[in-house]
């Protein structure tokens, strides 16, 4: 590959993460001059890439959203991670669902993301699709045009409404502001502030329809935690029974074990490891604790240390032969 052939890849792969470059922001990146950057831009101009440029003071080069573009340019390791990405989201698709799932769409797009790639890279990423096999998760559908329809509203600040189905079965309508979706547990969640309740609200996504956007903006308000995700998982968590226990066992066999649990894993040393967990139960907790065939000291609460006691006389009086 000719050095001009490699710096118009580099350039390209800069400008399609959709962000605007200036000049030597771009030369800077490409170790050349910002004149050869000029002249860059003018052959991929050339080869069909709509690059837009702001000339003067504040200027910058960025590649046009919403248009026809040639095949996309990934390096052999994003291609790698976008077939595995599409093809683990594919099986989340329950089987017979509608075609507009998002699963179901990540599974068409699996099918056919090799036309989407340079020559030069098809080849591995057939492979790649070809052997790949992602176990099939049960998981609620998700409806691709809501998911886009709801970023959309977050991005622009409009109001939403729609009708939400509750756990008990319950529907009622809502307006809200939209602010964050967050996937967590093969779950879709929508953060957003609820106009009628003033107060910020969670809502799975299979539970939301008939959404509409009226076009109304609002004044985007701060997030009630450092992120969405952490939000969520405290709300998630407040039913539950928190716990932190210290295991005499290293972090990633631990992180093994409860790889489905809603935990935070620190590493002490190479040996030890602290968990603080939500959960349940503590029967629960002290099952799986029980599997890491590993000595372990719980912190707190004291609640969890009685429940271990009975736990413990309930099976010692079981291992007992009977008389």
């Amino acid at each position: 590959m000719s050095d001009v052939t490699r710096r118009l890849l580099e350039l390209l792969a800069h400008l399609q993460t959709g962000r605007r470059f200036s000049g030597p922001e771009l030369a800077s990146r490409l170790q050349t001059s910002p004149r050869t950057v000029r002249r860059d831009v003018e052959r991929l101009r050339d080869y069909g890439y709509p690059v837009m440029t702001q000339p003067g003071p504040g200027g910058f080069y960025q590649l046009a959203a919403g248009r026809a573009l040639p095949p996309m340019v990934f390096d052999d390791e994003e291609a790698v991670a976008t077939v595995v990405g599409l093809g683990v989201l594919a099986a989340s698709a329950p089987p017979d669902t509608d075609a507009g799932g998002i699963g179901s769409a990540a599974d068409r797009a699996f099918g056919k993301i090799d036309q989407f790639l340079p020559k030069r890279l098809r080849a591995r990423a057939t492979a790649v699709r070809a052997t790949l096999e992602a176990a099939s998760q049960t998981a609620p559908p998700i409806n691709a045009d809501a998911l886009a329809t709801l970023a959309a509203a977050a991005d622009h600040h409009e109001y939403v409404t729609f009708s939400y189905t509750t756990r008990d079965g319950t529907t009622s309508q809502r307006r809200i502001e939209p602010y964050r979706q967050v996937h967590l547990h093969l779950r879709w969640y929508l953060l957003a502030w609820d106009r009628d309740r003033a107060d910020w609200r969670t809502f799975r996504l299979d539970r939301i329809s008939d959404i509409a956007v009226p076009g109304t903006r609002f004044a985007p308000r701060p997030l009630p935690a450092e992120s969405a995700a952490e939000y969520l998982r405290g709300k998630l968590a407040e039913p539950r029974h928190r716990a932190v226990v210290t295991v005499h066992s290293p972090a990633p066999k631990v992180a093994d074990v409860l790889k489905f649990s809603d935990c935070a894993i620190e590493p002490l040393d190479q040996e030890r490891c602290r968990i603080t967990t939500w959960v349940d139960s503590f029967e629960w907790l002290v099952l799986n604790l029980a599997f890491l065939d590993a000595d372990f000291t719980i912190e707190e609460p004291e609640q969890f240390r009685t429940r271990c006691r009975q736990l413990a006389h309930r099976l010692d009086l079981a291992a007992h032969d009977p008389e």
